[in-house]
């Protein structure tokens, strides 16, 4: 069982910037690729960033491209969301997930796939 908790949403204005942090229970986390997602009222679940057990690879939502960066301590059962240039189109409610695979080296960008998820944390940019 792994159990997720975000930290790190407010309100910020436009241009400004959040970290995001989502700590891990368990000794499960540093066999897991990691990710963030987003659901902003009335919308589905989007994909933002994920980042590979190992800290190799990471992978972006095309929307998050350039302004958001993605890290991990496995030290620390921790994973960031580094997200800089903040619009008002990033307000949303942001949520870690964990895909739990000791075989699995890579990254994905589909909500299925991850097994385990936080329960939010609110982002909200204004004008």
């Amino acid at each position: 069982q792994v159990q997720l908790v975000e930290s790190g949403g407010g309100l910020v204005q436009a241009g400004g910037s959040l970290r995001l942090s989502c700590a891990a229970s368990g000794r499960t986390f540093s066999s897991s690729a990691m990710g963030w997602f987003r659901q902003a009222p009335g919308k589905e679940r989007e994909f933002v960033a994920a980042i590979s057990r190992r800290n190799r690879n990471t992978q972006y939502g095309d929307s998050v491209k350039g302004r958001f960066a993605i890290s991990r301590d496995n030290a620390k059962n921790t994973v960031y969301l580094q997200m800089n240039s903040l619009l008002p189109e990033d307000t949303a409610v942001y949520y870690c997930a964990a895909h739990v695979d000791g075989s699995y080296f890579g990254t994905t960008a589909f909500t299925s796939d991850y097994d385990y998820w936080g329960q939010g944390t609110q982002v909200t940019v204004s004008s």
